[in-house]
C-alpha cells in the first residue's frame, strides 16, 4: 500500500514537472491547434515572451514533445509539430479546460 502511493506520488510529481511553469500547457495546446511557425505560435499565446516561447521550444525538442523541422527556403522556414507522444497529454489538456470552466462558473455564482 505504501510503495503503491509513493508510486503515485513519483507519478503525479513527473506529470507536474512536464506541465512546468505558466507556458508549457498553452505552447502544447497551440502547436495541437495547428500552430507550427513560431510567430504563429507566439502570436496564438497572449503574454509570451520570443526568449520564453524559444526556451521552451527547444526543452520540449529536448524532451521528445516537439519535433522541429528545417526547411532550406530562402529565407530558412523552420516549422514545429508536436509529437505522437505530445498528443497523447491531449486528453488531459481538455479534462483541465473543462474543470477550468466549471470552477469559474462555481466561484461566479458563488459570487452573485
Amino acid at each position: 500500500m505504501e510503495r503503491d502511493q509513493a508510486e503515485e506520488l513519483r507519478a503525479l510529481q513527473d506529470t507536474l514537472y512536464f506541465i512546468g511553469g505558466k507556458w508549457r500547457i498553452p505552447v502544447i495546446n497551440s502547436l495541437c491547434n495547428g500552430h507550427k511557425r513560431f510567430r504563429e505560435i507566439e502570436r496564438s499565446i497572449p503574454g509570451i515572451t520570443t526568449r520564453m516561447l524559444a526556451r521552451e521550444l527547444k526543452d520540449m525538442e529536448l524532451n521528445k514533445l516537439v519535433k522541429r523541422t528545417v526547411y532550406d527556403d530562402i529565407p530558412v522556414l523552420i516549422e514545429y509539430e508536436p509529437t505522437a507522444y505530445c498528443r497523447t497529454f491531449g486528453n488531459i489538456i481538455s479534462e483541465m479546460i473543462h474543470w477550468g470552466r466549471e470552477h469559474r462558473k462555481m466561484i461566479k455564482e458563488e459570487a452573485d
